[in-house]
C-alpha cells in the first residue's frame, strides 16, 4: 500500500463509523426519552401513516364513548321522573278505589279530589320541565324518528342506536288522559256534559277530571253530588287509570331496553379501545430493554472510534521517516 500524506483514507473510514454510531446513540437516546420508537415519519414510513391513522380512530372511540355515556344519562333522567309519574297516578288509582267503596259523603270524596287535583297538576309540571341539555323528554316534541345516539365511527345503521320516539311522549294530563275517548265521556258527564276548555292541562279541567276519578257530579249551581249513573262512577274510571300507567309502563320497559343496548355498546367500545391501544403500543412504544442495549453498544463504539480516530490521524505522519 503507498503511503500518503493528502488523503487519509484510515481516518475517513473511522470517521465514518463514528458518525453511525454517533447516530444510533442520538436514535437510542431518542426512544428512550419519548417513549416511542416512531418518533417521525423516516424513523418508519409505513409505521408511522398506521400510528396516526389509530391515533385518531381512539380519538373517535372516546368521543362515541362519552357519546354512548351521554346517552346513558339522558335515559336515566326521563327513567327517573317516569318514577315520579307512576308514583302520582298510582296514587290517584289507590284514591279512586277507595272512593269507589261507596262509604264515603261529598265532603270525603272532594278532599280526595283535591289532592288528585294536586297530583294532577305535578304530573304535568313534571312532564313538562323534564328536560336533558334542553331536550323536553315527556313534552312529545320528539319528531317520529326519534333521538340518534352515535356510538360507532361511521355513519352506518350499526353506528347508530336509536331512541324511540315513543320514549318521549306527551306525559301531560293531556297526553296521558286526553286521547282516552271512553274516559273523557266520563268527565264531560260528571261535568254536566260540558266540553273541557282545551287544552286539557289547566286548573279547571284538573277539578274536572278529578271529579270524575272520585265519582263526583256537578250541578248548574257548581254544587257537587255524588254521581250513581251506571258507567260514570268512580270505578268506571279505573280503566283510564290503568292504560296510563300502561303507557309510562311501556315506555319505561323500552327505555330500559335502549339503556342496555347502549350498555353493551360501551362495552364494546371499551373493549375496541383497549385492543386499538394495545396495537397501537406494539407498533409505536419503545422497547426500553432494547434500546438500552443499543444505547450501550453505540456509546461503546462511539468512544471506541474516537479513540481509533485519533491513532488513523497520525498515520500519515509515518511519511516523515521516509524524509
Amino acid at each position: 500500500m503507498p503511503v500518503v500524506i493528502k488523503t487519509n483514507m484510515e481516518s475517513m473510514i473511522v470517521q465514518q463509523n463514528l458518525n453511525a454510531a454517533t447516530n444510533s446513540l442520538n436514535t437510542a437516546i431518542e426512544r428512550m426519552t419519548t417513549g416511542y420508537k416512531i418518533n417521525q415519519a423516516s424513523d418508519n414510513a409505513a409505521g408511522f401513516s398506521i400510528a396516526e391513522s389509530w391515533i385518531t380512530k381512539l380519538g373517535s372511540l372516546d368521543i362515541v364513548a362519552q357519546n354512548t355515556a351521554t346517552g346513558k344519562d339522558l335515559l336515566s333522567t326521563a327513567e327517573s321522573n317516569y318514577d315520579l309519574l307512576t308514583g302520582h297516578l298510582q296514587r290517584i288509582r289507590d284514591l279512586t278505589e277507595q272512593a269507589s267503596n261507596g262509604t264515603y259523603g261529598v265532603d270525603s270524596l272532594k278532599a280526595m279530589q283535591s289532592e288528585i287535583v294536586a297530583r294532577l297538576e305535578e304530573i304535568t309540571r313534571v312532564a313538562n320541565n323534564a328536560e336533558f341539555n334542553g331536550i323536553k323528554l315527556m313534552a312529545g316534541t320528539i319528531g317520529t324518528a326519534g333521538l340518534n345516539i352515535q356510538v360507532g365511527l361511521d355513519a352506518s345503521a350499526d353506528s347508530v342506536i336509536n331512541l324511540a320516539s315513543t320514549i318521549f311522549g306527551n306525559a301531560t294530563v293531556s297526553g296521558l288522559f286526553g286521547g282516552n275517548t271512553a274516559f273523557m265521556n266520563i268527565v264531560k258527564k260528571d261535568n254536566n256534559n260540558t266540553a273541557l276548555t282545551p287544552p286539557i292541562n289547566n286548573t279547571s279541567s284538573y277539578t274536572a277530571i278529578a271529579a270524575a276519578f272520585v265519582g263526583l257530579k256537578k250541578n248548574a249551581a257548581g254544587v257537587y253530588s255524588i254521581q250513581t249513573e251506571t258507567g260514570y262512577q268512580a270505578k268506571d274510571t279505573l280503566a283510564a287509570l290503568d292504560t296510563a300507567l300502561k303507557n309510562i309502563d311501556s315506555r319505561v320497559t323500552t327505555l330500559g331496553a335502549t339503556q342496555n343496548r347502549l350498555d353493551s355498546a360501551a362495552s364494546s367500545i371499551e373493549v375496541r379501545t383497549t385492543n386499538l391501544t394495545s396495537s397501537l403500543s406494539t407498533i409505536r412504544d419503545t422497547d426500553v430493554a432494547k434500546e438500552s442495549s443499543n444505547y450501550i453498544q453505540a456509546q461503546i463504539l462511539q468512544q471506541a472510534s474516537a479513540t481509533l480516530l485519533a491513532t488513523a490521524n497520525q498515520a500519515p505522519s509515518i511519511a516523515l521517516s521516509l524524509i
